[in-house]
């Protein structure tokens, strides 16, 4: 067993334990329809997409998931950060309220690509306790071009808007990037940098929606740093027992949609087998 790291920024209370009220988690992520403002938007009544995502919604905690997170993922191709308009804050506030009033466990935002302040706004105005970051500090080439580390301005906007509630989850090595703009800074640096500025809980992924993260990736993650490390992407039911107890949660949508997708529908079934394995490897299920 390793030891504790000693840490570069002061101690914080457990956000995982503090949301979820347990301390590994399976967390499910709602892929929202196309919202207001994008280019796949065709006119559809935010009530109808607030339906949709609260049915998705309980498709994951009806099965035995700890939480959700509603992203915008068919607002493809994503803007850069501050680049979003009102229409999607405006809309993933009015999404996420309903789905948070629909359901009795932890409910976080992610605006892609990388729209920290967004997701921030949403979340605050839609109940949500925690927001999904995926450059936190640093910076990296991704599909959108060049994307810098948002915690300075993002931290700044949480305080004034009185948001600080909310907590950050925050990508170590995001999917979807090159990095070699940072690659002269170690894994172990690179955990250190998004502790130091002031994440929540950090998440270790694999090259791209739906891959797994390697294991030695996520110990590596997990060995230097005292925050909770979560996984996520690339979670199914036949890995989650070598990766859950690794580390103190996961991320999960891909494998439990109907076609396997992100773009399918939850399907129950694979949700309870997917939380079954999880139970087997040590998680306490609600």
């Amino acid at each position: 067993m390793t030891s504790t790291p000693p840490g570069v920024f002061p101690p914080k209370p457990n956000a995982v334990a503090e949301l979820f009220g347990t301390t590994k988690v399976v967390i499910g992520v709602v892929h929202l329809p196309a919202l207001p403002g994008s280019p796949h938007y065709a006119g559809q009544p935010i009530d109808e997409i607030s339906t949709f995502a609260v049915e998705e919604a309980r498709g994951y905690l009806d099965g035995g998931c700890h939480g959700v997170i509603v992203e915008n993922h068919w607002d493809i191709p994503f803007l850069k950060p501050g680049e979003h308009g009102y229409e999607t804050a405006a809309a993933m506030a009015v999404v996420t309220a309903r789905v948070r009033d629909a359901v009795d466990r932890a409910v976080g935002v992610s605006v892609l690509s990388n729209a920290a302040e967004c997701s921030i706004a949403s979340a605050w105005s839609g109940g949500a306790g925690f927001v999904r970051v995926n450059q936190w500090a640093n910076a990296y080439i991704a599909n959108e071009g060049f994307i810098e580390g948002q915690a300075a301005r993002a931290t700044r906007y949480r305080s004034r808007i009185g948001a600080n509630p909310v907590k950050v989850f925050a990508d170590v090595h995001v999917k979807h990037g090159a990095h070699a703009i940072v690659a002269d800074r170690s894994l172990a640096e690179q955990t250190e940098d998004a502790e130091f500025f002031d994440a929540d809980v950090l998440i270790a992924t694999g090259s791209r929606t739906g891959d797994a993260a390697a294991l030695d990736e996520v110990v590596g993650i997990k060995e230097h740093t005292r925050l909770p490390v979560v996984i996520g992407s690339g979670i199914t039911a036949a890995n989650i027992g070598e990766l859950l107890p690794a580390c103190d949660g996961v991320i999960v949508a891909s494998s439990l949609k109907d076609n396997g997708r992100w773009w399918g529908r939850v399907d129950p079934a694979k949700v309870r087998e997917l939380t079954a394995a999880a139970r087997r490897a040590g998680a306490e299920l609600p």
